[in-house]
C-alpha cells in the first residue's frame, strides 16, 4: 500500500482544497437490512453504498466527490470490506486516493480506526473529515459547507470532536441522538454545542421524550485532528488501538499487509458509537446542519421517500421496496 508523502500531494486547482486535510470514507458495511430488496432487483448481493439508486453515480461516489471537493483527493482513504474490494476498485479506479482492506468485519470501530492509522502514517498534524457512504444527502453542496465550518471550528477546539447533526423531523428507532449542552457559538449559519450524550437506537418512549428537548440525530459524519482521535482511542480502547500501534510503522512497508492480516485475527470487535462516542461524549461537540435533507437509508421505503422529496426517479422497480 503506497501512503502519498508531503512531496508527492498535488492540490487541486479548480477547487479551494484545505491543506492537511484528510478525507476518510466509510465504506466497509455489509448493508444486511437492505440486502433482500437489492438481491431482488439487482440479482446479487450488494451492499447499499455501492448501489446506484437514481442517476449515474453510486452512493460511494457521491460520498468521495463531496470529500474531494474540500480534501485533495490524494489526502482520502477508502476503508472496505475483503468482499468489496473488487467492486470498490472498480467505482474508484479514476478517483485517486488510498483503498485499505479489511481482512474481517470487526464492526465500526476498528473500520474507522484502520483508516485512520493509514492517515497518521502520512500525517500526524492532520485534520480528519470522517464520512459514511451510506447515507442520502441533499442538497449536497450545503452539506459541504458545513463540514468546511466543522473544519474552520476544529482548529479552536482542537482538543474535540465535531459532529454533524440534523434536526428530527420525527421519531426515528433506527438513528442515532444527540442530547445538546451548552451552547458554544454561531459558525456562518450553524450552531455549535456540546455534547450532553449520546444515544444509539434508543426505545420508541426514550426517543420521543429525546425529541421534545433539544437534540440532534447524529449523521456521523467527524471532524476532528488525527492526534486527538488517537489519544481518546487509546484512554477508551486500549486493547484495539495497540494493534494499530503495531500496524503503524509497517505502513507502505514490505511487511504491511502480513501484520494487518496477522491483527485481524485478533482483533476485538468494537462498536463506534457505542463502545467509543459514548465515552468520550465530554470531548465532543456538534454542529447543527440546517436546510439539508439528511437519511440513513437503511429500509427501501426510506430510498422511495427520500427520492420523491427531490424529484427523482428511482432506478429500481417500485414492487421491490416492498420486499422485508
Amino acid at each position: 500500500m503506497t501512503i502519498p508523502t508531503p512531496e508527492k500531494w498535488k492540490m487541486r486547482k479548480d477547487v479551494d482544497v484545505i491543506p492537511h486535510l484528510w478525507s476518510i470514507v466509510l465504506a466497509g458495511g455489509e448493508g444486511t437490512r437492505l440486502a433482500p430488496m437489492i438481491k431482488q432487483w439487482l440479482g446479487e448481493d450488494r451492499p447499499k453504498q455501492y448501489c446506484t439508486f437514481t442517476g449515474t453515480r453510486s452512493m460511494l461516489q457521491h460520498t468521495v466527490d463531496r470529500a474531494d471537493i474540500l480534501a485533495d483527493p490524494a489526502q482520502r482513504v477508502t476503508v472496505v470490506g475483503s468482499s468489496q474490494e473488487e467492486t470498490a476498485r472498480g467505482q474508484l479506479h479514476d478517483r485517486g486516493g488510498v483503498l485499505v482492506v479489511q481482512p474481517a468485519n470487526r464492526d465500526t470501530a476498528p473500520g474507522v480506526f484502520l483508516p485512520l492509522t493509514y492517515v497518521r502514517a502520512a500525517d500526524p498534524e492532520a485534520t480528519v473529515v470522517i464520512y459514511p457512504s451510506d447515507h442520502f444527502v441533499h442538497p449536497e453542496a450545503q452539506l459541504v459547507e458545513a463540514v468546511r465550518h466543522a473544519v474552520r471550528a476544529i482548529d479552536l477546539l482542537e482538543d474535540r470532536l465535531i459532529l454533524l447533526g440534523i434536526q428530527p423531523d420525527g421519531i426515528d428507532l433506527d438513528y442515532g441522538y444527540i442530547q445538546l449542552d451548552r451552547y458554544v457559538g454561531g459558525y456562518g449559519p450553524h450552531s455549535l454545542w456540546h455534547v450532553g450524550r449520546f444515544v444509539e437506537k434508543p426505545k420508541r418512549q426514550l426517543a420521543k421524550s429525546l425529541v421534545e428537548g433539544q437534540v440532534l440525530w447524529n449523521t456521523m459524519i467527524i471532524v476532528a485532528k488525527v492526534n486527538t482521535l488517537w489519544k481518546l482511542g487509546t484512554k477508551v480502547l486500549p486493547s484495539m488501538m495497540n494493534l494499530f500501534e503495531t500496524l503503524l510503522p509497517t505502513v507502505g512497508g514490505a511487511k504491511e499487509a502480513q501484520v494487518l492480516k496477522q491483527l485481524y485475527e485478533v482483533m476485538p470487535k468494537q462498536n463506534f458509537s457505542m463502545d467509543f462516542l459514548e465515552h468520550v461524549f465530554n470531548k465532543a461537540s456538534v454542529l447543527d446542519v440546517k436546510n439539508v435533507l439528511w437519511c440513513d437509508w437503511g429500509r427501501p421505503k426510506r430510498i422511495a421517500q427520500g427520492l420523491r422529496k427531490i424529484g427523482k426517479v428511482p432506478a429500481f422497480p417500485a414492487e421491490v421496496v416492498g420486499v422485508a
